[in-house]
């Protein structure tokens, strides 16, 4: 009877940490679900990551310009000859309650061409329908970038 009052006292301690782990697996396949869409030039699949009045914030060496998704969402759906391929690494996900906030360098590809790199902040909400992007910022370079594991330019 000890061993299953001490077993039920360890579930109980460890689930937190659970719960954790599969909100960030939720929050990462949101935003894996945003940059397959993009790759199979699926708007509605890329617009089903966002909240509806979701910002995109862009950082650059001028200023910041902010403003609605519609335009990237637009140009996601938009036919081209190549694929458009966003490659993430060394993410840092962090979680409390309701919201996240991820943090995580980027390389952007035309077909196989480089084309820029820089980092992506999102922020996310946990609501009734799941995790949500509220708030995507990003920089952009073209020079000096560092490529993801295994891809040079």
């Amino acid at each position: 009877m000890r061993s299953l009052a001490t077993l039920g006292f360890l579930a109980l301690g460890f689930s937190p940490a659970l719960a954790g782990q599969n909100d960030e697996a939720q929050i990462t396949a949101v935003i894996d679900r945003l940059f397959d869409g993009m790759r199979a030039g699926d708007s509605a699949m890329a617009r089903s990551a966002f909240t509806d009045d979701a910002q995109l914030i862009r950082a650059r060496d001028d200023g910041v310009s902010a403003g609605g998704i519609d335009g990237i969402i637009r140009a996601i759906g938009t036919p081209r000859d190549s694929v458009w391929d966003e490659i993430l690494w060394d993410t840092t996900v962090h979680i409390d309650g309701p919201l996240a906030s991820v943090w995580t360098k980027f390389a952007f590809f035309i077909g196989s061409g480089f084309s820029h790199c820089g980092v992506d902040s999102f922020q996310l909400h946990k609501g009734p329908d799941g995790w949500k992007i509220f708030w995507l910022a990003d920089t952009q370079q073209r020079e000096g970038c560092e490529m993801p594991p295994g891809r040079g330019h």
